[in-house]
């Protein structure tokens, strides 16, 4: 798996694979989604570059990457939405760009922003997608009766959708995506918007959807949270690039280093960063500002230990200090070189290249 990753990726990088055991099974399933070197660009801007991986059926499968990391330009050229520049990109077994109508009746599609109709009852946005999909009558009642009581909103029916909440309201997105039985679910940043209560809820809700009508996954996300929780595989996308792809646990044992220190210094000197990389078992550290510092380390209890004595004996004061495991914000450091949050705050001024001829 990995080789075969490397070989379709310039310079990428994959994360620990399986065993041969492993390999041959993950081989014998089908591919659902295949990608191969596809880009996007807009005018002299590359947004997607030369991206390549698959998605097995049955598996739930995460895109991770900040905001305008390429992502949503993905998700759009594998739905259909906006042309491939090059590259191919199969879907279900159809070519995306030769059989886009082929394509569109085997998917569902759940895009970032809210779509769903205020005015209509919960019911009736679920009627129209189900009509619009050609869904026959003698069973779209029972279809959406069905998709009701599995994301808990058979009570609002008869609501209008402008009354629910933000959760209920992606809880309606979702079912009115699955009103004509895809077999395989587009969702672009699913959870963004909602809070923490409402965003476990759709996670449980998509893992129960997926084991139960054996649906084929494709998730946008930014959250590392969401991405470990919900995927078999993810893909870390960062400047339009692939670079890196395995199962979460694989991309955590990738990174040098088994635990994570976060400590914060008071009157730290200017050499701490240097004396903190001397600490036996550290692989690497990262200031993080204000005193705050981020230490990787294969043994958490030793340098926890070595830290401690050593500012007791530079007279340096320890504010706070935790120990866990290594997380997929690491992973993210290991291939990037920076945090995901970091770049999350630095998209927000992202603004797209015009389209060439369009006067602004």
């Amino acid at each position: 798996m990995i080789a075969d990753f490397n070989s379709r990726n310039n310079g990428a990088e994959a994360g620990a694979g399986f065993d041969g055991d492993g390999a041959s099974a993950s081989a014998a399933v089908p591919n659902a989604i295949e990608v191969e070197h596809i880009v996007k660009k807009y005018g002299d801007f590359t947004a997607v570059n030369d991206v390549s991986f698959d998605v097995k059926e049955g598996e739930i499968f995460g895109l991770l990457g900040p905001n305008g990391a390429g992502k949503s330009t993905l998700i759009r050229m594998m739905t259909t939405l906006i042309p491939i520049t090059a590259g191919t990109a199969r879907v279900a077994g159809h070519d995306v760009q030769k059989e886009p109508d082929a394509v569109r009746r085997a998917i569902g599609v759940i895009p970032q922003a809210l779509t769903s109709d205020l005015d209509l009852t919960v019911e009736e946005n679920l009627n129209i997608y189900a009509k619009l999909y050609d869904v026959p009558a003698k069973t779209r009642k029972q279809a959406i009766d069905e998709l009701l009581e599995v994301v808990d909103l058979t009570k609002w029916r008869n609501s209008q959708t402008k009354t629910l909440s933000g959760g209920m309201r992606r809880r309606l997105e979702i079912a009115r995506g699955l009103v004509h039985s895809p077999r395989i679910f587009f969702l672009d940043e699913p959870t963004t918007g909602l809070d923490p209560v409402s965003r476990v809820a759709v996670w449980e809700m998509l893992t129960n959807i997926k084991k139960n009508r054996q649906l084929t996954i494709l998730i946008t996300t930014h959250y590392m949270d969401e991405a470990d929780r919900l995927c078999d595989r993810i893909a870390i996308v960062d400047h339009g690039k692939l670079v890196a792809l395995d199962s979460p646990v694989a991309l955590k044992a990738s990174v040098p280093g088994t635990n994570v220190i976060e400590v914060q210094f008071d009157n730290a000197t200017a050499d701490w960063e240097e004396k903190l990389r001397g600490l036996s078992d550290v692989t690497s550290v990262q200031h993080l500002g204000a005193g705050m510092y981020r230490v990787l380390t294969g043994n958490g209890s030793r340098t926890t230990t070595g830290l401690v004595e050593m500012s007791v004996e530079a007279g340096v004061s320890v504010k706070s200090l935790s120990v866990q495991n290594t997380t997929l914000d690491d992973v993210f450091v290991h291939y990037t070189g920076r945090q995901l949050r970091d770049e999350l705050v630095k998209a927000y001024g992202f603004v797209m290249p015009p389209r060439p001829g369009v006067q602004p």
